[in-house]
């Protein structure tokens, strides 16, 4: 069986609360009708945007981090379909694709121990899996001429979603990554750490910048890796900002501007790197939910945004009562980019 589940209407009902007076993005979304043929409907409709739902944590198990995030795409579309349509945002600009089943894997996955040998190399193979579908459905969306806004799962995606991009646009492209973390590890078979150096390997990736890296976490030998193709990988972090304030968030926007740019590029959001959002790597201290906000308002400005990827979260990780919290947040970022980048139509 194909891994794409294409959302019907009655889908996107069954997440939408109605309320007289209201107009919800659920009543305004836009599905497909035509599984076998969904691409070419795809291109016809009028939307700019497709949302499309990767609820694994296979990469994330992979590299030794906590399962969660297969649950954000559901929190997601709670909070997302139950967004006003109103004029400062309208739902049907979004085409609501589906999202990829990868119950099998992770049925597979969890019966792996991640300290033996063995079974960790069988993740990675997993994860490969996972690479070669996400891969295909984005180039698939970008040749369709619409933006996919991809909610994950774990950062492992990156690499679908740099190789998509490349393959849908036929070159190599550049990255924007929000992250407290490189995801530049070896490539020492595929997880949730090593998404971009194993697509800066393969070539899909050209330009890369990590913005607001936290400095505790990152390995001597990611920051040597990084120091020998510094022409193409940049990063500044976010001690130096918001700590020791040796650089300001609002110059730095311009030099990672500056360094993307040149070319179509993708944004990544890893929510790892907001404070107390529960995620794979929760953390205490970073920028605010409102400073991503803006960064994503900066970075969806440009005619070069091509895809938006929002990952790691994983509610089943929070207390119990605010558990809808991350799928809310989510949901803001998603609407952010949807309102400035429609300013290119």
């Amino acid at each position: 069986m194909h891994p794409l589940q294409i959302f019907s209407t009655a889908d996107i009902t069954k997440y939408t609360r109605f309320r007289q007076g209201e107009i919800k993005f659920g009543e305004r979304v836009q599905v497909l009708t035509q599984a076998e043929n969904c691409f070419a409907e795809l291109r016809d409709n009028d939307s700019k945007y497709v949302l499309l739902g990767i609820p694994e944590d296979i990469g994330v198990r992979a590299n030794f981090g906590r399962s969660g995030t297969a649950c954000a795409w559901e929190s997601f579309l709670s909070s997302f379909l139950n967004i006003q349509h109103n004029r400062f945002c309208k739902g049907n600009q979004i085409t609501v694709l589906g999202h990829l089943d990868f119950s099998a894997e992770m049925e597979a996955a969890a019966a792996l121990d991640v300290s033996q040998k063995e079974d960790r190399r069988r993740l990675f193979k997993l994860v490969e899996a996972l690479d070669k579908e996400v891969s295909h459905i984005v180039s698939q969306i970008v040749k369709a001429n619409k933006i996919p806004i991809i909610i994950g799962g774990g950062h492992n995606n990156a690499y679908g979603n740099i190789k998509g991009l490349a393959l849908g646009k036929a070159k190599s492209v550049n990255v924007i990554n929000f992250d407290a973390h490189t995801d530049f590890r070896p490539l020492e078979g595929r997880h949730s750490g090593n998404g971009f150096s194993y697509a800066f390997e393969e070539g899909f990736l050209k330009h890369y910048f990590i913005f607001g890296l936290h400095e505790n976490y990152t390995p001597k030998s990611v920051f040597d890796s990084i120091k020998g193709v510094a022409d193409k990988v940049k990063y500044n972090t976010y001690e130096q900002i918001r700590i020791r304030k040796e650089k300001s968030f609002d110059t730095e926007l311009l030099a990672a501007q500056k360094h993307i740019d040149n070319a179509f590029y993708g944004i990544e959001i890893d929510l790892d790197s907001i404070p107390n959002v529960a995620s794979s790597a929760s953390t205490p201290t970073g920028f605010s939910a409102e400073r991503l906000r803006q960064f994503l308002h900066f970075f969806g400005k440009s005619k070069n945004a091509a895809y938006l990827h929002i990952c790691e979260g994983a509610p089943a990780l929070d207390f119990e009562k605010n558990s809808h919290l991350v799928g809310k947040l989510i949901a803001y970022l998603v609407t952010d980019f949807i309102k400035i980048n429609s300013e290119k139509i």
